[in-house]
This record gives C-alpha cells, sequence and structure tokens, in this order.
C-alpha cells in the first residue's frame, strides 16, 4: 500500500481545509472554474472524474460482461437499496431531524425546502464516483459497471414519479439536458477512451505497467476534487456552519444506514465480497449532480432545497471513504483475508 493509500484520511482532511480556504481566499478564481459548466455539470470536475474512473475501466474486458449475471444477487440487493429504501428512509430522516429535531435551530421559512432538497439528494444513485469507491474496496468492475448502466436505464423512468411521490407534487420538471450530459460525460465518454485505450495498451503489452502508473494519479484526482467541491462553497461553509452542520446529520446517517443495509443483505444471500463491496457503495452514493440541478430549476438558486443539495456534495466523499475503510477492515466476514483479491 502507497503513501496515498496509507495517509488517505489525513490527506482528504487537509484537502477539505486546503479546499474552504481557498474558496475564501481566491473566489474570483473558483467562481470561474465554478461556471465552467455544461447544463450544471462542472466540467473541471467531470475532467478530474475522468481521471479517477478511467484506470479502472481500463481493467474491464467487455466480453467478460456477460458473465456479470453470476452476481444476480447483489444486483437486485442494489437495486431494492437505491430504488425501494434510500429515497424514502431520506424522507423519514430528513422530517425526522429537519422538520422536528432541528426545527429550532432552522430558519422556520425554509424547513420545507430543506426536506426536500434531502429528498433529491437521495432519489437517484451516484453515477461516477462509485467506479472510484469500487476501485479503492477491490471491487468486481463488470459489476459495478453494469449495475451502474443499470441504475442509469431505470433513473429515466422512475426519477421524476419517486420525486414527485415524495414532495407531494403533481409533478416535476426533470433537468433531463443533466440527466442525460452526465450519462455521456460520466460513463460513455470515459467507457469509450478507456476500451480504445485498453486496446492499444493490450497490443503492445504495457496494460499493467500503465495501470500502475495510473494508481497515484486517480488518487491525486480525488484529492483535487475534494479542493475543487469545498471551495466552491467556501464561503457557505464559513457563513452558515451550523446549518450546513445540521443538514448533515441525517445525509450522513442515510450513508451509514443504506450501506450498512446492502452490505448485509449481500452477505446473508452468499454474494462474494468483491460485489457486496460496490454494492453497498452504490446504494448509498448520491447522483448531487441532478439533484442539484433539479432543486434549483424547482425552488431556485437561493432555496434551502439548493443548499441541502449542496452539503449532499461535501458530505458525500469523506463520508463514503469511511464506507470504504469500513468494507476493507471487514473482509475476514465474508471469509476474505485483508486486501485479498475477490
Amino acid at each position: 500500500m502507497g503513501v496515498f493509500e496509507r495517509y488517505l484520511s489525513l490527506w482528504v482532511l487537509a484537502c477539505i481545509g486546503a479546499g474552504v480556504m481557498l474558496g475564501r481566499w481566491l473566489p474570483d478564481a473558483f467562481a470561474a472554474l465554478g461556471a465552467m459548466e455544461l447544463a450544471r455539470v462542472n466540467l473541471p470536475v467531470a475532467l478530474l472524474v475522468w481521471l479517477m474512473i478511467i484506470p479502472m475501466l481500463l481493467r474491464i474486458d467487455f466480453r467478460a460482461l456477460r458473465r456479470v449475471g453470476a452476481h444476480w444477487r447483489g444486483i437486485g440487493v442494489t437495486l431494492l437499496v437505491n430504488w425501494g429504501i434510500k429515497p424514502f428512509s431520506m424522507a423519514l430522516l430528513a422530517w425526522l431531524f429537519v422538520g422536528h429535531l432541528f426545527r429550532a435551530w432552522l430558519p422556520a421559512a425554509q424547513i420545507d425546502s430543506y426536506i426536500a432538497g434531502l429528498i433529491l439528494l437521495a432519489a437517484a444513485p451516484c453515477t461516477a464516483m462509485v467506479f472510484v469507491w469500487s476501485q479503492l474496496c477491490d471491487g468486481e468492475p463488470h459489476f459495478t459497471l453494469s449495475q451502474v448502466a443499470l441504475n442509469d436505464a431505470i433513473m429515466l423512468l422512475a426519477f421524476a414519479p419517486i420525486v414527485a411521490l415524495l414532495l407531494g407534487l403533481s409533478s416535476i420538471t426533470v433537468p433531463w439536458n443533466t440527466l442525460l450530459i452526465s450519462v455521456v460525460l460520466y460513463i460513455l465518454v470515459p467507457v469509450a477512451i478507456a476500451q480504445a485505450l485498453r486496446s492499444v495498451l493490450l497490443a503492445r503489452g504495457r496494460l499493467e505497467a500503465w495501470l500502475a502508473a495510473f494508481k497515484p494519479v486517480s488518487l491525486l484526482a480525488l484529492l483535487a476534487t475534494l479542493v475543487l467541491l469545498f471551495g466552491f462553497q467556501g464561503r457557505q461553509i464559513l457563513g452558515q456552519p451550523t446549518i450546513i452542520l445540521l443538514l448533515a446529520v441525517p445525509i450522513v446517517i442515510q450513508v451509514y444506514f443504506n450501506s450498512g443495509v446492502a452490505y448485509l443483505l449481500n452477505r446473508a444471500s452468499g454474494e462474494a465480497h468483491c460485489v457486496a463491496g460496490p454494492s453497498a457503495l452504490i446504494g448509498a452514493s448520491n447522483f448531487f449532480e441532478l439533484a442539484v440541478a433539479t432543486a434549483i430549476s424547482l425552488f431556485g438558486l437561493d432555496s434551502g432545497a439548493a443548499l441541502a443539495t449542496v452539503v449532499g456534495v461535501l458530505v458525500e466523499v469523506p463520508v463514503m471513504l469511511s464506507v470504504v475503510a469500513i468494507v476493507n477492515r471487514s473482509r475476514r466476514w465474508y471469509g476474505v483475508a485483508p486486501r485479498a483479491p475477490c
């Protein structure tokens, strides 16, 4: 294990602090980077995501995807958690914490808007970052790719009805351009790049050497993403830290709850650890680009809903990294030696 993997928690904390302070000291620079968007999808972040996930995608042999059906239990568990548990558990947690327990410390006029933002955050599973989480826990790459593709297909049909049901709206305006561009930028483009590069490297016998060289690049890109995300919101974090901390509570609980449910169900069903790990991580993560865009389109840029989805962005990476650590340290529970491949 290299220096980055060994001290990853410390690097994460340092990058969070650096991002917040740089966002305060260099607001114009971060504003310019934040403005580089296409349908609410930030292009610098998308580029960093490519650097994170292309090394994992290089490992995928598309001829082996036909064998992913052997992991049908893991697919079933992930679908159940993503679409049958996570949106509804978040609605309950938002109602409990924001609507009741924390109500006295939050602006009364924004309570319903905060709850709506939290529901939007949980209503769609993550598209891109799960490749990173899967790689960090030695997840089965073919399962991860297949599960993400399946979730993307379901999202096109299920996102709007679930949000409309939980928010009590007759209909919602889904930012389809954000959804489709995210899928193209985070899935189709990096998959195409990775497969073209894989063919070239295999032909030259250089694939393993490139994978080894790319590994630190992926982690550096992850840390740079943290600096950017926290830099974009540095002013908000320093300006209203109490509200952000209170909104983070139900988000953190739902991440641990849903990842735990998925992990336990995979264990009970007899699924392998290399599938249970990414299943738990996919089950807990959120598609924050879509959530932020939907919140802004429904409630406005300065709404409590938009702020709640942004808090989800800030919480996602450090909390998911802690889930990765739990998954890795519990390998023996699955009968797998620590750090052994599945």
